[in-house]
């Protein structure tokens, strides 16, 4: 699979740390497109501790990655930007109100709403991880902009019947359940068994 991964500014950073560490791992995925905007290099700063573009990627992995090619989000010419370009879907985890509201409005201002796009018309999955609660009417009117259009709204909500230990858990279980969403099962999986 050829799947892109943005990061935006809503909180929930060790959301999008743990998507990339599993697709990173995963045989399956041949490439991953990263975009992280400007506000989500801020929150990484505040919840991570990690400043700035350079290595990114690396921080976020704790090791270097051949497969994952991060692009800023301004370059609008990338070839996530086209629909000749063959993609298998785009993620988008922490998924900002802002994000949202540009992805539903069709603006395709910068990258991640382009690449978003280029999902929705070429009628490829997109998976919006929405982060924001409450909710209001322009929220909820533009999820359902979104949805109409062919976007999953996929808000951040960890399960606890698992009996998460950590974060860190509840992160990983709920990037398993938009992966499988995807086509993407993970052994790791926890599946609700309520008969045993």
């Amino acid at each position: 699979m050829n799947l892109t991964v943005a990061m935006t500014g809503a909180s929930g950073a060790v959301f999008g740390q743990t998507l990339l560490r599993v697709l990173a791992a995963d045989a399956r995925v041949e490439r991953i497109h990263f975009i992280a905007t400007e506000s989500a290099l801020r929150v990484l700063a505040e919840e991570m501790g990690f400043s700035g573009r350079n290595g990114l990627v690396e921080k976020l992995l704790g090791s270097p990655s051949a497969k994952i090619t991060q692009h800023v989000e301004n370059d609008v010419g990338a070839a996530i930007a086209s629909g000749s370009y063959p993609s298998s879907g785009m993620i988008v985890l922490p998924c900002s109100m802002g994000t949202l509201a540009g992805i539903a409005n069709g603006l395709a201002q910068n990258l991640i709403e382009r690449a978003a796009d280029v999902c929705l018309k070429e009628r490829r999955p997109l998976l919006l991880c929405v982060r924001e609660t409450p909710f209001n009417r322009i929220h909820l009117r533009n999820m359902t902009l979104a949805a109409e259009a062919g976007a999953t709204i996929f808000p951040v909500i960890p399960s606890f019947y698992n009996k998460p230990v950590d974060s860190t858990e509840m992160a990983r279980q709920f990037v398993y359940r938009v992966l499988a969403h995807l086509g993407l099962p993970q052994s790791g999986a926890y599946i609700w068994k309520p008969d045993q």
